[in-house]
């Protein structure tokens, strides 16, 4: 199996970017400067898109653009809020954008995460739709594209946007300048058409995801979602449906199921500094003759942690040879505290957490752990190793790199991943135990599987997993999406993946 890389990825995108600068727009930086007591921490921020996408950058190199948000970020760039990043090993340039406190209530916590976070998420969560917010989302989409057309000036360059927050971006930049390469990628779920209807002003964002020259979803499903809006507002679409005509410009749609850096993963989790988290953990969770099952997620409705919590409770009902002996630990990441919708999970799985403790606990055993902070990356690859199962239970889920993490993880080759059927992570981890998550019994079975499950069969489960973990990974990921825009846009090159000026470049890398 040959595998993407760091290398391979620089020399293909030098091969099919040459003369073009490459511009990363996000909103959430992928570095981020704090004042602590003593001086300034710099530190990355906890966001698996972030963290991906930081590996495609480094390989990439050119400028990424993104909301400054740490409260000591205008004092570490410079007056045009610039900044050279990784610390101490700079590969790439962080472009700072500053925002009022309004403008960043009304576009991220606003229209971003009360509109379009659960209009695209089947959660069952009723999106709110404000005009002030909408106002906002436009005018900070617009902040944004002062930007790039500022850092692009009359130089040829790629631009890729990432996710939900820039969708009128992609429209400013091609009225303002014709000769950019606009690609996004869209990390959530796209609704169906009958869901999407119920958004306001449905037209005029469809009309500036179709500023794009490529536009990436990571499911198929997603794909045909878009198509079917697109062509509501009289988007004219291709036979094969991945191309969508609009305003005399044409732009193709398609599914890249994103992945992490599996080789740097792995490495990690042979350290010696997983090694000694893995003795700190097995301490602070007094797991000496217990077994460990954990959740990992960001303190979010879509993620399914009540649910995966009556598991629990269902499971020690049911099965009462493992009262005792399982330890849970959730590690719930705080987000979005000022969006009520999180203040009232965050309730729910507090009271959840505390019933449930009281209901089994004894003497000297707590079955749940609720640990609501963010662990670095050695502690929470430490935890993946120690884990019986890890339970990704999303009610919906783009991708869930957490499913991908825990996984790559184990080079061990044990463990078992529970994992949602409707994250799109299922879609390719075919060999993790799939439930449905709004079913207690199904989950409190998967648990029950997981915790007797033979060594044999995790061995051959977890190699299998891993197999594809390792194919899909980031680089490949980005590898596959630079190729397709070179063959619908007609960059310096306009090869495919498959063909042998890749294969070239990738021998020379691997």
């Amino acid at each position: 199996m040959k595998l993407s890389t760091h290398d391979a990825l620089c020399d293909f995108v030098q091969m099919k970017l040459d003369g073009y600068r490459f511009i990363v727009v996000s909103n959430r930086e992928p570095f981020q400067h704090r004042r602590v007591r003593g001086g300034i921490e710099c530190l990355q921020p906890a966001s698996g898109m972030a963290s991906a996408l930081d590996r495609v950058a480094r390989a990439c190199g050119g400028l990424w653009i993104a909301h400054g948000s740490g409260n000591a970020d205008r004092q570490t760039a410079d007056v045009f809020g610039r900044i050279a990043v990784p610390p101490g090993r700079p590969e790439y340039t962080l472009r700072r954008v500053w925002l009022s406190k309004e403008e960043e209530e009304g576009h991220y916590a606003g229209l971003s995460n009360q509109a379009l976070w659960p209009l695209c998420h089947t959660t069952f969560t009723r999106p709110r739709f404000e005009a002030d917010h909408w106002r906002m989302y436009r005018r900070v989409n617009q902040r944004f594209a002062d930007a790039v057309l500022e850092e692009a000036g009359n130089q040829p360059a790629v631009v890729f946007i990432q996710d939900y927050h820039f969708a009128l971006l992609p429209r400013m930049l091609r009225s303002a300048n014709r000769n950019l390469v606009i690609a996004q990628f869209w990390h959530i779920p796209w609704p169906n058409q009958e869901t999407f209807n119920t958004f306001p002003w449905r037209e005029e964002m469809l009309d500036g995801l179709l500023g794009n020259d490529l536009l990436g979803f990571h499911l198929p499903q997603h794909c045909r979602n878009f198509v079917d809006a697109a062509k509501s507002i009289g988007g004219r679409v291709d036979q094969a449906e991945v191309e969508i005509s609009r305003a005399g410009h044409s732009t193709s749609v398609r599914p890249f199921p994103i992945g992490i850096d599996f080789e740097e993963h792995a490495a990690v989790a042979e350290s010696a500094e997983v090694a000694r988290h893995e003795q700190s953990w097995r301490k602070q969770l007094s797991l000496k003759g217990k077994m460990l099952g954990i959740g990992i997620d960001r303190l979010d409705y879509t993620k399914g942690i009540p649910e995966r919590l009556r598991f629990l409770d269902r499971l020690f009902e049911t099965h009462r040879e493992y009262r005792g002996k399982l330890v849970f630990l959730q590690v719930a990441v705080p987000s979005r505290c000022d969006v009520p919708a999180y203040k009232q999970i965050k309730e729910e799985v507090e009271d959840l957490t505390a019933r449930i403790n009281r209901k089994w606990r004894t003497a000297f055993w707590k079955p749940i752990v609720l640990l609501k902070q963010h662990c670095t990356l050695p502690e929470m690859i430490a935890l993946h190793r120690l884990a019986r199962f890890c339970a990704v239970t999303s009610l919906h889920d783009g991708m869930n790199l957490v499913a991908k993490e825990f996984v790559a993880s184990r080079s061990d080759e044990d463990g078992v991943l529970v994992l949602s059927k409707f994250a799109g992570a299922g879609h390719e981890l075919t060999d993790a135990l799939q439930i449905n998550p709004f079913s207690i019994e199904e989950g409190a079975n998967a648990y029950a599987a997981a915790l007797q499950m033979p060594r044999e069969e995790r061995r051959w489960r977890m190699r299998k997993m891993r197999e594809v973990v390792a194919e899909n990974n980031i680089y490949q990921w980005a590898l596959n999406i630079v190729s397709e825009l070179a063959i619908t846009t007609g960059l310096p090159g306009r090869t495919s993946v498959e063909e042998p000026e890749y294969d070239a470049a990738m021998e020379m890398a691997v």
